[in-house]
């Protein structure tokens, strides 16, 4: 195994006549910092300017699927931008008039005390409504453009449904389990979905007592279970809570908009300092700080870092970035990269980089994880 360290300079592309020229020294965290927030700043105007008219639309556009939006804004905005809910109705396998009305209904089944609520409607009228890949892929295109646009805070988004929309739920949280703040499933079905990314993600799992269609209920006592396990082993890394409600069916009677609240209360982590990354049908380039440019389905990847160590553990994976900033790992002093066995698969200095910067907000318009820096492992 060997490690490759990546070190190249952006020449004011992105980040402006500001940057350092390539014969320059390295950047200190707070240059870092600056160019982080110039980057941002920049991505915002060339997102606005691309996505303006599908902003007026109210749609994203992905390939060949189309998924229209309504949304209302709540309560005035705090200086540090709206929270955003990304609500998913129910419906699936039926003609496109009872997904329609499913999405009308959602549009005003929840309300938050403040944050921006809104509203998808299914690009497919398929019975997974919400589990095909390009559900993700245009969730965030959408977080992006209303970073842009109306001044999300990117720490602060959260993503809910009903019904079909709660399936969706069971399988978007873990997925893209470090782009929310919180998730709220209703009377929804897991299906196959899995656990494992949801350390750190609060997440809260409602479901009528009598719902029986599916065994919805009895596979919500399950997750209960199982993640009252997972909080126990791991205390603290996996916020959670669980309502059956004996007296409902499928229908809450809306007793289950607690959620809203109780999610609202939680900030997302940008930089944990452990995470387990699973994939699922729908395989995920970045997770948090790794990056795997050929992800494969059920592939599993656990990273920790104590002080200035980094331990990775997987199997069957030929190459893993892990991207670095000052908030997860001293970038001034040594870095040590170990697979579980304590084998030594890296250690040296690394160099904050404005072209990781610049990759960063090339996939994602979030400054609150932009990396600075990258260790690119070879196995």
């Amino acid at each position: 195994m060997k490690a490759i360290l990546i070190f190249s300079l952006l020449c004011g592309v992105l980040l402006g006549e500001s940057s350092l020229n390539k014969n320059q020294s390295p950047i200190s965290k707070e240059t870092a910092t600056s160019l982080i927030k110039q980057a941002h700043e920049q991505r915002v105007i060339q997102i606005k300017e691309k996505t303006s008219n599908e902003m007026k639309e109210k749609v994203i556009i992905h390939g060949e699927f189309k998924m229209p939006y309504e949304f209302i804004t709540y309560g005035k905005k705090p200086t540090d931008g709206h929270s955003l809910y990304i609500s998913m109705h129910g419906g699936g396998g039926a003609p496109a008039k009872v997904n329609d009305q499913q999405w009308r209904n959602q549009i005003k089944l929840y309300k938050p005390k403040e944050g921006i609520y809104l509203a998808p409607r299914a690009p497919t009228n398929t019975w997974d409504l919400w589990h095909k890949p390009h559900v993700s892929e245009m969730f965030a295109k959408l977080i992006d453009r209303f970073v842009a646009h109306h001044d999300v805070n990117i720490n602060k988004i959260y993503i809910l449904g009903y019904s079909a929309g709660g399936d969706g739920v069971y399988r978007l949280a873990p997925r893209m389990a470090d782009r929310w703040a919180g998730a709220a499933m209703m009377a929804g079905h897991p299906g196959e979905a899995q656990d494992y990314n949801l350390m750190h993600l609060p997440y809260i799992l409602q479901v009528g007592g009598k719902d029986t269609p599916y065994n919805r209920h009895k596979k919500c006592a399950n997750w209960k279970e199982r993640l009252n396990n997972l909080a126990e082993k791991h205390p603290g890394l996996y916020p959670h809570k669980v309502i059956i409600y004996p007296e409902h069916g499928h229908w809450m009677n809306r007793d289950c908009k607690i959620a809203i609240p109780w999610m609202a209360k939680n900030t997302r982590n940008p930089w944990p300092k452990k995470i387990i990354w699973h994939q699922d049908k729908a395989p995920q380039k970045r997770f948090y700080w790794l990056v795997n440019d050929t992800p494969k389905k059920n592939e599993l990847i656990k990273a920790e870092v104590k002080g200035q160590q980094i331990t990775i553990e997987t199997e069957n994976i030929q190459k893993l970035t892990i991207r670095l900033n000052d908030e997860l790992i001293n970038l001034d002093e040594e870095i040590t990269v170990v697979n579980h066995k304590g084998k030594q698969l890296f250690k040296g200095s690394v160099q904050r980089d404005h072209e990781v910067i610049k990759k960063s907000f090339q996939e994602r318009l979030d400054k609150e994880t932009a990396a600075t820096a990258e260790i690119e492992i070879i196995f």
